[in-house]
């Protein structure tokens, strides 16, 4: 009898019991492919790598008890409701019946996704945790052009930039953004939202090409759960600060300005209709009444705008920003926060047209400073005295203020990431600026620390008042020379050297402790200064009679040891980590030879 023979009628046990193929999970369900894929995308149901896959490798398998979960989900019946409409209206217009299928269209079934959220996500803390991939999706199709061949519409276009424009508002106002780097596929950002590091990604401002080989179908199935996921997450953060949300945009100031947090300034342009519809806002039940009765009642929506235009500043952009501006200063920030908070203090920016406005308006008001732009709706203008910086990136300026400093934008994000203002010698107009180090990566454990790198922390270590080890002085003249050799840190010669400096450390910390107690016990100096050469030479000969230990014999025994007594797998493994080790010591030695083969060409070049 083979092995794995079970009997016909017997239950099935192990892996068969457990998992189920994807094609018996769709004849299960009773559904296409399509909406399977569908269900799976918004219950947040995964396949699963089984050890043994017992219908072959080439299948693709699920957890039984998802498939059970999916099969009494009500959103099914929703799809099958949708789908026998969907052939009710292509029914009766085939039948060249239009009165009906007008009707048929005024009564399409809905759903929402309310409950998913609820039932994904008890906590906020679980929403917060999962929002990267969210954020990244909604800034995605809020920079894609609406098209109708890839059943991509307008109206979903601007949801999502309405919902990311709110977000940003918050991260902006409450100061929590941490880290910004710019890459070539977009502008990354990292914000710490109650506890919770959240990095995303935003494409650059340019025009956006759809290729042929994305399914747009699937991506707009997860856009449609992180839009409502993202709807949740903006009201409880508004409503923690006691904000109304949603906040009202008025899309004429929105178009002019061309970017990001336009808030509704309809009565600012018009004071008499402000007063008007002030008074409306702080009339009693009984007055509104009368109102109703007079046939004279205002619009929905400018009452909305009036309850919050005594919120509003009239006089700097962002307005959905300065809308929770009273609200976060409320709330007692940490430090890092407050550090934030007066990064750019007391700094007015002016951007240029050639700049990343939309980013750059996201960024400087997150560090404490008030920025304008050129164009209609701008707080204030180009000749205003009191600008401090103008970001610029083109190599010439037809009118130049002397009052102002002309930076490029790579300053305002190595600003922000170094947390220091920054000189603007490197970053000014016509130069090449300075590496753009991205703040996600550490020099440390890297095993490369850059140039600009160790001149930035110089900065932030005069800026604290602190000061560093001389650049001759590393780690290896502190720690044991032994362990950083048997860590692979330093090769033998070096840490021979290191020994030996360690050694003439020691010896010299021990004679200046000695000359502080000659002094304490009142032995002259000279006398005392004679009889302790003739010891620290003789202590000196007597070292270096003494033999220095071969330190890599001393590692490779240690490691051959440790080997034999290894099993098997932890043998593999412990090599595959050498390899790691061996490969990122490759890239730096890469990196070093790169930076030395510079230096040598702008050394000749001024030569």
């Amino acid at each position: 009898m083979p092995k794995h023979y079970r009997p016909p009628g017997k239950k099935k046990e192990g892996n068969a019991a457990r998992y189920i193929t994807r094609s018996q999970a769709v004849k299960q369900l009773q559904v296409s492919l399509p909406v399977f894929r569908r269900l799976c995308i918004l219950k947040g149901v995964f396949p699963r790598e089984p050890k043994k896959k017992v219908k072959g490798n080439h299948q693709t398998y699920y957890h039984l008890k998802d498939i059970s979960f999916l099969q009494h989900e009500p959103l099914v019946e929703k799809f099958r409701d949708i789908r026998a409409y969907d052939k009710k209206v292509k029914k009766a217009l085939a039948k060249k019946n239009r009165d009906l299928a007008n009707r048929l269209l005024t009564r399409k079934p809905s759903y929402t996704l309310d409950r998913l959220i609820r039932e994904r996500y008890p906590k906020f803390i679980d929403a917060l945790r999962d929002l990267d991939d969210c954020l990244t999706m909604v800034h995605l199709f809020a920079a894609l052009p609406a098209l109708e061949r890839e059943r991509i519409p307008a109206k979903r276009i601007h949801h999502c930039r309405r919902l990311s424009h709110e977000w940003q508002a918050y991260i902006s106002r409450t100061h929590k953004l941490r880290k910004t780097f710019i890459s070539v596929k977009g502008i990354y950002y990292q914000a710490e939202v109650q506890g919770q590091k959240i990095t995303w990604l935003t494409p650059h401002a340019m025009q956006q090409v759809l290729t042929d080989d994305i399914d747009f179908n699937v991506m707009q199935t997860f856009l449609e759960f992180y839009e409502t996921l993202l709807a949740f997450v903006n009201f409880k953060l508004y409503h923690s600060m006691n904000v109304n949300y949603p906040p009202i945009l008025d899309s004429r100031l929105e178009a002019l300005a061309a970017d990001l947090y336009a808030l509704s300034r309809y009565f600012a342009a018009n004071p008499v209709a402000t007063m008007e519809d002030s008074q409306v806002v702080s009339s009693s039940g009984s007055e509104q009444a009368e109102v109703q009765q007079k046939g004279t009642q205002p619009d929905e929506s400018e009452l909305r705008l009036a309850q919050l235009q005594h919120q509003l500043p009239s006089n700097e952009p962002g307005a959905l920003m300065h809308l929770v501006e009273d609200a976060a200063g409320e709330d007692e920030d940490d430090e890092e926060t407050m550090k934030c908070k007066s990064l750019f203090k007391n700094m007015k920016f002016f951007l240029s047209r050639e700049v990343p406005r939309e980013s750059l308006l996201f960024v400087i008001p997150a560090f404490g400073g008030v920025v304008s732009w050129e164009g209609d709706g701008a707080p204030f203008k180009e000749s205003d005295q009191s600008i401090t910086h103008q970001i610029v990136d083109r190599p010439t300026q037809g009118h130049i203020f002397l009052s102002r400093e002309y930076v490029q934008p790579q300053w305002v994000y190595d600003c922000v990431n170094a947390l220091i203002i920054l000189p603007t010698e490197g970053y000014m107009v016509g130069r090449v600026p300075p590496p753009h180090l991205s703040p996600f990566v550490d020099n440390e454990a890297e095993g490369y620390v850059p140039e600009y790198a160790e001149t930035i922390k110089r900065l932030q270590a005069a800026a604290r008042q602190e000061v560093l080890p001389m650049p001759g002085v590393g780690n290896e003249d502190l720690d044991d020379p032994q362990n950083l050799l048997v860590e692979g840190v330093i090769s033998r010669t070096e840490a021979n050297e290191a020994a030996e400096r360690k050694r003439k450390m020691s010896i010299l910390e021990k004679q200046y402790h000695d000359e502080l107690k000659m002094e304490l016990q009142g032995i002259q100096y000279s006398s005392s200064v004679s009889n302790m050469n003739k010891q620290i030479s003789v202590e000196d000969t007597g070292a270096r009679e003494e033999p220095v230990p071969d330190l890599q014999q001393i590692a490779e025994d240690t490691v051959n040891m440790s080997k034999v007594v290894m099993s098997r797998k932890k043998r593999r493994l412990y090599e595959a980590m050498q390899i790691g080790k061996e490969r990122k010591r490759s890239n730096v030695n890469l990196l070093k030879e790169r930076k030395k083969k510079i230096e040598a060409a702008q050394t000749s070049q001024k030569n």
